[in-house]
């Protein structure tokens, strides 16, 4: 499957924006080379930025006038400017190694759900596929984590240096980012970023790969995923906050979407939902048997009707 314009134009300015990290090399060149970096590193960097933007601003806006594919390479840009700036504080001799850590992996995220769906499915991709905009709430909890971190790290910086808890983060993020990825590829053009209140002519029950585990590995991925930032930063306050409201949001989200599910997929879901779990704890999904029952009946009608 050839990769469409827009996810060309992310990976593009992804990689050239993260290209941000190699001027951090031009110590190679010589020693007054190395002396630059050292007192000027926040300017060549902040310089690289403006060179970059400048570019696409030219590129997208002034010659192909492509208002869309700008706007794809501006965030796709700044993920990748961010990620570059996360790999030179994690290899930095500094107390915000594990910010690094964080801030890599947060961009690195962002990012990989806009060009996964460019290459599995297209179809659906617009530029809420990069998650940026996922909600108010989001939002804030990120904001948070930030806050808490600096002004723990302000008090008390040793507080920030628990690296054995900082790796166990770092797995998990690594972890919860494959199985949420896996979940994408293997779904494919089943894969939405929102639940779906009608179904598709071509949607299709996935339950081969990650999902002959577990009956949602994206939100799997997404839940381990966003704890295990919070202990890359050692975050004590906010992990807590984080694993009670990511729970309570993929328990709702479960719920809801399961309606759908077996409304649109009747006994196979039905048969599915009893051999494999959710995956995430504590979280059963949609169980009503009643309900599911009149639910499977709906469906059984649909089809009669479809075939008359």
């Amino acid at each position: 499957m050839a990769l469409v314009r827009n996810g060309k134009v992310c990976l593009v300015s992804f990689l050239s924006a993260a290209g941000i990290y190699f001027t951090s090399f031009i110590g190679v060149f010589g020693k007054t080379f190395t002396f630059i970096w050292e007192d000027f590193w926040i300017f060549i960097l902040f310089t690289y930025l403006i060179i970059y933007n400048g570019i696409i601003f030219i590129v997208y806006r002034l010659m192909k006038q492509e208002i869309n594919e700008y706007r794809v390479a501006v965030r796709g840009g700044f993920l990748g400017s961010v990620f570059g700036l996360g790999i030179l504080l994690s290899l930095s001799d500094t107390t915000w190694v594990h910010f690094g850590w964080y801030i890599t992996a947060l961009s690195f995220f962002h990012w990989s759900e806009y060009f996964i769906t460019a290459v599995t499915n297209p179809r659906s991709l617009t530029l809420e596929s990069y998650l940026l905009d996922h909600s108010k709430e989001y939002k804030l909890a990120a904001l948070a984590s930030w806050l808490e971190f600096s002004v723990e790290w302000f008090i008390a910086p040793g507080l920030k240096q628990f690296n054995y808890i900082s790796i166990i983060g770092l797995l998990m993020v690594i972890s919860g980012e494959v199985v949420r990825k896996a979940s994408m590829i293997t779904a494919s053009t089943n894969f939405n970023h929102y639940v779906q209140y009608i179904k598709q002519v071509d949607h299709q029950l996935v339950t081969r790969g990650v999902y002959s585990l577990c009956r949602h590995p994206s939100y799997v991925g997404w839940f381990y995923w966003s704890i295990g930032t919070q202990l890359i930063l050692c975050n004590p306050f906010c992990l807590i906050a984080y694993t009670i409201v990511s729970w309570r949001f993929f328990r709702e989200r479960v719920y809801e979407e399961e309606i759908y599910l077996l409304n649109f997929f009747g006994e196979d879901y039905l048969e599915y939902q009893k051999s494999v779990g959710t995956g995430l704890p504590f979280i059963t999904g949609y169980k009503g048997e009643k309900n599911i029952k009149v639910l499977v009946n709906s469906y059984r009608l649909q089809n009669q009707d479809a075939q008359m």
